[in-house]
């Protein structure tokens, strides 16, 4: 073998070296320094690309499904995000799952349990709830609700309601690369409301405390609602005592009030503000980052590319790309909801972090 001076393979092919691969295809194994520059790059190479989902172009679609299919006889009725890089694990970037659900006034989703962690961030409609394990919970546009792996959960809209969209977000990617995915259907097809409505919202939701001789020992948050008033307030809050991050302007994360870290293991969440007017330096990071609108608009800069954004719009930026935001109003805020793979990087400790240059912006191609 032959290396290069810098220590990566540099082997040239030769008639003895092509027959000897094929010696070893036949033992079902290989030489490493024919793959080592791909399995080993010098720094992270998503097969991800930057999209965005525009969703005054999807709109109709997902409302379309409503006249084609039953919830009962589609299981969910989603309209899922592919990235082009990533359409053979269905995944919207990285090892992360998006998807457009739609529900009519009335219409109810059997009850299941599955391995991956779900989330979902609320679009349109009204009289959208979940239940979790018997935790039922009313969700209105711009809540943020958690579905945990290996619990019980349904989800509907009230017959007095209006049609709802909602963004689901999952780990089932990750969890299928790992081999360790379950799905199960209920029993009963439904479980029983076995607690007073919105009751973890008013035990845990109040900032800074605790309700007292809670033994809470599970590892994803007790909290399973997190609404978009307070979580507004809090950021308006924090921008009045704050210059921000250079590279993300206003941002707070979602987190489990018991242990301050994450809402689940393998899912993470932030909303984050940009104030009237600002525009944020470029940087990169490992991780996978999953965007939705949820007020304003503006444009975000991912390796080279613009693109435009505007309120319930998605995006997506790929691990380790080139990424700024800005805002587009020169009076009103404008604010992000993401959420991202960064329980898994943390907890690995392969997380990283490089500012672009000297940050005067990255250059468009």
């Amino acid at each position: 073998m032959r290396e290069d001076v810098i220590g990566r393979a540099n082997v040239e092919d030769t008639p003895e070296l092509e027959a000897y691969y094929r010696d070893l295809e036949r033992y079902e194994a290989g030489a490493l320094w024919t793959v080592a520059n791909k399995i080993e790059p010098w720094q992270p190479k998503s097969q991800s690309v930057p999209v965005l989902w525009r969703y005054d172009d999807l709109r109709s679609h997902v409302l379309r499904s409503v006249e084609l299919v039953s919830p009962e006889k589609a299981g969910r009725r989603v309209i899922y995000l592919n990235n082009p890089g990533r359409r053979e694990v269905s995944a919207a970037v990285g090892w992360l799952y998006s998807g457009l659900q739609v529900m009519n006034p009335g219409e109810v989703a059997s009850a299941h349990a599955h391995s991956a962690s779900a989330l979902r961030f609320i679009m349109e409609g009204r009289g959208a709830y979940t239940i979790v394990d018997g935790h039922k919970m009313p969700l209105g546009a711009n809540d943020f609700v958690l579905t945990p792996n290996g619990t019980w959960h349904e989800h509907g809209v009230e017959a007095s309601g209006l049609p709802c969209i909602w963004q689901d977000g999952l780990d089932i990617p990750f969890v299928n690369a790992m081999e360790a995915n379950f799905y199960a259907v209920h029993p009963d097809l439904s479980q029983a409301v076995a607690y007073p409505v919105d009751d973890t919202t008013h035990a845990w939701g109040a900032p800074g405390l605790r309700p007292a001789g809670d033994k809470w020992s599970k590892q994803y948050s007790p909290l399973f609602k997190y609404q978009w008033g307070p979580t507004y307030e809090a950021l308006s809050k924090y921008a009045k005592s704050t210059a921000g991050s250079p590279f993300d302007g206003v941002m707070m994360n979602y987190v489990n009030p018991v242990t301050g870290g994450p809402v689940m293991q393998t899912i993470g969440a932030t909303m984050q503000m940009l104030r009237a007017g600002e525009r944020t330096k470029a940087h990169r990071h490992t991780g996978s980052f999953i965007y939705q609108v949820a007020k304003g608009k503006g444009y975000s800069i991912i390796d080279g590319k613009r693109f435009d954004w505007k309120e319930r719009d998605i995006f997506c930026v790929p691990s380790w790309s080139w990424h700024e935001h800005g805002n587009a109003s020169n009076s009103e805020d404008a604010c992000l909801f993401s959420f991202n793979d960064m329980p898994v990087i943390g907890t690995l400790g392969l997380y990283r972090e490089e500012a672009f240059g000297d940050n005067d912006g990255y250059q468009l191609n």
